[in-house]
């Protein structure tokens, strides 16, 4: 199967999955218990005001016809009304995701190399000081929670040694990079140890493996050998936890906004919840959805590729 018609399948797919996950996001909020007109119209809510604010979000209508036009909108990125403020939901969307955007860019860019660059040092020194201290530490992070390692940061660095912002409160992420530098640590911590360890035994295999005793033989010089030949195969199974990483880092991203107060999509959403504000939680919902099959299918084309797949002729 060649690199086209297996894109192809995989965005078929992925549309299937994204309409699926859409449909239930809006069946689950359809069936959250409790009536949002009854809680908006307040403590002591009158009958005419709970039916105006019914008419208003249009729950006087039919399930699937508010489900249609719900779903007509989305190409279109219109997710319907916040029934808190009455904005569209797309300005909550559009003015919360850069934070969130700076952050898990951020968090990828670093990740990627450092991953692969302390995997591939452990692997070649395979059973040294070095690749037993790097083991260590990757299973030490690796079993701490996201919330209580930030938490243990803050007092730390931003209480206590005051070196760092504890919070983002009042500061603006382009202008005071140094806010970012906590909460990218927590980020980080987890998924360097998870693809490092991964990148180290895939290139520990691949160094053992028969081609690359073939290409020594063959005189090949053994940095070409190391990081021309074995490299691009030891990646091929780390590409795919970089993706599972990245669906990770939408929920790490919402408990590290809410510790350190970052105005971005989890803020948002945790909002959203303790609101009821359900428009902006499907919203909300169907990005998340939308990028967790996109980088799928994009972690899929890369292994594809470091790892092409060989048709059998008889």
């Amino acid at each position: 199967m060649n690199l086209a018609s297996y894109t192809a399948r995989r965005a078929a797919l992925g549309l299937v999955q994204v309409l699926a996950v859409v449909t239930l996001v809006f069946l689950l909020v359809q069936a959250l218990p409790g009536d949002a007109a009854v809680a908006l119209a307040g403590d002591n809510p009158d009958p005419a005001r709970i039916a105006q604010i019914r008419a208003a979000m249009g729950l006087d209508r039919p399930v699937l016809e508010r489900f249609v036009e719900w779903l007509a909108g989305l190409p279109r990125l219109d997710f319907g009304v916040s029934l808190v403020s009455g904005r569209p939901v797309s300005e909550f969307l559009f003015g919360a995701i850069g934070p969130t955007a700076v952050l898990a860019t951020l968090t990828l860019v670093l990740l990627l190399p450092i991953s692969v660059m302390a995997g591939v040092l452990a692997a070649l020194r395979e059973g040294s000081l070095l690749d037993r201290a790097l083991t260590s530490v990757s299973v030490a992070l690796h079993s701490i929670p996201e919330f209580a390692l930030a938490v243990v940061l803050i007092a730390v660095f931003g209480v206590q040694l005051a070196w760092l912002p504890p919070t983002a409160v009042g500061a603006d992420l382009l202008s005071q990079p140094a806010v970012l530098v906590l909460p990218l640590v927590v980020l980080l911590a987890r998924p360097i140890c998870s693809i490092s360890r991964l990148v180290r035994a895939g290139m520990v295999d691949a160094l053992a493996s028969d081609y690359v005793r073939h290409a020594r033989r063959l005189g090949l010089g053994e940095t070409r050998i190391r990081f021309a030949h074995a490299l691009p195969n030891a990646l091929a199974p780390a590409v795919q936890q970089v993706a599972r990483t990245t669906d990770w880092l939408l929920g790490g991203v919402i408990v590290v906004e809410a510790v350190f107060v970052i105005p971005g999509l989890g803020t948002v959403l945790v909002d959203a919840v303790a609101g009821r504000d359900l428009p902006v939680v499907q919203g909300l919902a169907v990005v998340f959805a939308v990028s967790t099959v996109a980088v799928n299918l994009v972690a899929d084309l890369v292994a594809f590729r470091l790892a092409p797949r060989t048709e059998v002729v008889a």
